[in-house]
């Protein structure tokens, strides 16, 4: 392996906390989607570093469903965003408390 598997988790560790950053700071859905994506992304990242260092196959394979499922995600929380922003008009998360 070129890079040591101390550097993936770091650079996993470092996109998650961006991630977990972008999700708690901002105050705009989008943003915090795109918070949730990239804390995906750093998992696949550790999966993909592990299964080079065991050299396995099963991190691979965890990744395309990792994969399918972040896109499935996406779309159904971007057709979300999109129905909220059309009833209210905003994307702040703090207009949104009709269920408490």
């Amino acid at each position: 392996m070129i890079v040591s598997f101390g550097h993936v988790l770091g650079l996993a560790g470092i996109l998650f906390f961006m991630g977990l950053f972008c999700t708690v700071a901002r105050r705009n859905l989008i943003m915090i989607l795109m918070g949730v994506e990239i804390m995906l992304n750093a998992a696949s990242i550790v999966f993909v570093g592990a299964a080079l260092r065991w050299q396995t196959m099963e991190g691979h394979v965890f990744i395309l469903f990792l994969l399918a499922v972040a896109a499935a995600e996406v779309s159904v929380g971007l057709a979300l965003i999109i129905y909220v922003y059309r009833q209210k008009g905003s994307v702040d998360p703090g207009a949104y408390n009709e269920l408490k």
